[in-house]
């Protein structure tokens, strides 16, 4: 969720001496002009853009050509659906008021903070906005924070990096995801589990040793049937395929090939609250390694900004329930309590804290302790942007 990461450039480099002299004057006069007549609240956003941004970014939203600016750096397409859809418009209006410093990008964007109210520059962003005629690709403000352990509806382009720690600290169990996009709607993700494991030794009942291991890859493809931003709602459906790679005697894999088919949702709420849900089933090729389960989790949360535009914190629990459906066996229920923070000015690498605590059948269910860290690398590379 990094931010307006290509508003301003594809990659906002610094310009030549000559050319950013350019730009500062050209910046400088744009903000003497509209700090000696700043827009009334009556006019349109079409009207702000054109009067402000248009010099630079074109009336089409295209932007001018270099020769025209007078520098070198790369301007956004703002009609290419693929990229003005990625961020909510809150992020973009953030960079135009505080300017690409504030989120390390070049100086050569400055700040209209002073310029212009908030509701002028909302207006400026909602016109930018119509450039992108595609629709069909989810709007920005669908990509909610990442809970622990529920599937997300908003399609990704990121690498995600777990880990568990169980409570009796007898083994450590990670993933490495990768997500990326492609079309409108859709996106594919390889997962590569991994872990250790504290496991006797010969003969049994002696000694104990760690031991690595490979978990049982998967991979998946994720497709958004639905958005609508006026009602804040978002629906996916995922087809997950869990192969049979993991080392089974130390119980980091099943021994069979297990297909995972779901449905994400996301919800928009007041207040910058949000929930998302998450329902499936587990189907094992071999019923006699493991059984048909199903599974329905909810994750609750809010994005919290103790200042205006920095960094963002996301307290968030989920409900989790999970049954095999098999004569005798009891559904299970989980809570995970856990916090999710943008750790850059970016806000393109995040990570997240949390406890999965067993609620019922407890005997046997320790918590683990669960973490991530998100390198949505759409918005830049790994170091960018700190």
């Amino acid at each position: 969720m990094g931010i307006f990461s290509r508003l301003i450039s594809q990659s906002l480099r610094p310009a030549p001496p000559a050319a950013a002299a350019l730009i500062l004057l050209a910046a400088a006069a744009a903000l003497e002009a509209a700090q000696a007549g700043a827009p009334t609240p009556s006019r349109t956003g079409r009207q702000i853009y054109l009067e402000t941004c248009a010099a630079c970014h074109g009336p089409d939203g295209r932007g001018q050509s270099r020769s025209r600016v007078g520098f070198d750096v790369p301007l956004p397409d703002f009609t290419d659906s693929s990229f003005a859809s990625r961020e909510p418009d809150a992020d973009w209006a953030g960079i135009a008021i505080n300017g690409g410093p504030s989120r390390e990008f070049s100086e050569v964007m400055p700040s209209f903070g002073k310029a212009f109210s908030v509701e002028e520059i909302a207006l400026a962003v909602s016109h930018i906005k119509t450039f992108a005629e595609d629709k069909r690709w989810p709007p920005g403000e669908f990509n909610l924070p990442r809970p622990l352990v529920t599937g997300k509806a908003y399609p990704e382009d990121e690498a995600v990096f777990t880990l568990a720690v169980s409570e009796k600290m007898d083994s450590v169990i990670g993933k490495i995801i990768y997500e990326k996009r492609f079309g409108p709607r859709n996106m594919w993700e390889v997962v590569l589990p991994y872990g250790w494991s504290e496991r006797m030794t010969a003969p049994p009942g002696t000694a104990t040793e760690w031991g690595a291991s490979l978990g049982d890859a998967a991979v998946a493809v994720k497709r958004a049937f639905y958005h609508d931003i006026r009602r804040g709602a978002i629906l996916s459906g995922v087809a997950e395929l869990i192969l049979p790679t993991g080392d089974e005697s130390s119980g980091f894999g099943k021994g069979t090939f297990v297909l995972e088919p779901f449905l994400a949702y996301g919800q928009l709420l007041p207040a910058d609250f949000f929930l998302q849900a998450q329902a499936g089933m587990e189907i094992p090729f071999r019923k006699e390694k493991a059984e048909n389960e199903a599974f329905l989790r909810v994750a609750v949360g809010r994005s919290i900004n103790f200042k205006p535009y920095g960094r963002t914190w996301s307290p968030m629990i989920e409900f989790l329930a999970a049954k095999e459906l098999a004569a005798g066996e009891k559904a299970l229920f989980d809570v995970v309590p856990q916090v999710q923070v943008t750790l850059n000015k970016r806000q393109h690498i995040m990570f997240n804290l949390g406890v999965r605590l067993p609620l019922n059948e407890t005997k046997g269910r320790n918590f683990t302790v669960l973490a991530y860290l998100i390198w949505d690398w759409f918005d830049g590379a790994f170091f960018d942007g700190w």
